[in-house]
């Protein structure tokens, strides 16, 4: 009972990362399209943005391969289990894809704003895996440990582009209302949504991967020297 237990958690743990990693950095590629129309000079703005992006696809693929090991295909999880999609959809009135670029890139307030949520989800992200690196079923996976510790290694310079043009732009740090609402945000994933899909028997996987069909995934990761493994 404790093994099929363990297993399930680690099942959805991993078909929720490979998700918001998923949407982590194909949505960053319209964060580097606003980036590059507003500051084009900024090179290394845009070079932090873009190490962001190659982390984010690195982290998937890595994850893509626990399941390939484990001769299986992540849950067939959607924007209900995303953190930044929920953050981006209470906090713009629509969702990630919804999000009208040209809009974003020429009004500042609204930057600003993107920027605060993209700050907070990646510092939530790195207190979430401080915990995951505790956990007793975590650590009785050896590659998925592995994984989450890359993934604390690389977390802290994915908000820091963000918090810095905030600073240089003389503008405000998050608010206590916006942190209680990222707060918020993961005590629903956590203790609402993931108990109903831990209990959820007709749950379907993925019959094909995320990043099928994309075109050229990797170029930032090679632009910058990283390898996606």
């Amino acid at each position: 009972m404790l093994t099929w237990f363990r297993d399930r958690y680690l099942d959805l743990l991993g078909s929720i990362y490979i998700y918001n990693e998923h949407r982590g950095y194909t949505a960053i590629d319209r964060v580097l399209e606003a980036v590059r129309a507003r500051y084009p000079e900024d090179a290394e703005f845009i070079a932090k943005v873009e190490r962001h992006r190659a982390d984010e696809r690195k982290h998937y693929v890595m994850f893509k391969r626990w399941f390939e090991l484990r001769g299986t295909r992540p849950l067939a999880v959607d924007r209900m289990f995303g953190h930044i999609d929920r953050f981006v959809e209470i906090m713009f009135g629509r969702t990630i894809d919804g999000l009208d670029t040209k809009e974003v890139i020429a009004r500042d307030e609204l930057f600003e704003r993107l920027c605060r949520v993209i700050s907070l989800t990646e510092q939530r992200g790195y207190k979430q895996v401080e915990i995951l690196l505790a956990n007793r079923f975590v650590k009785s996976d050896p590659q998925l440990v592995r994984i989450f510790e890359i993934i604390k290694q690389d977390e802290p310079s994915h908000w820091a582009p963000y918090d810095g043009w905030l600073k240089q732009h003389a503008r405000r740090e998050p608010r206590w209302w916006e942190r209680a609402l990222d707060g918020f945000i993961h005590s629903e994933l956590l203790f609402l949504k993931l108990p109903l899909l831990f209990l959820n028997p007709f749950m379907k996987r993925r019959t094909s991967w995320r990043d099928e069909g994309e075109v050229d995934p990797d170029r930032y990761s090679r632009k910058l020297g990283a390898h996606p493994a």
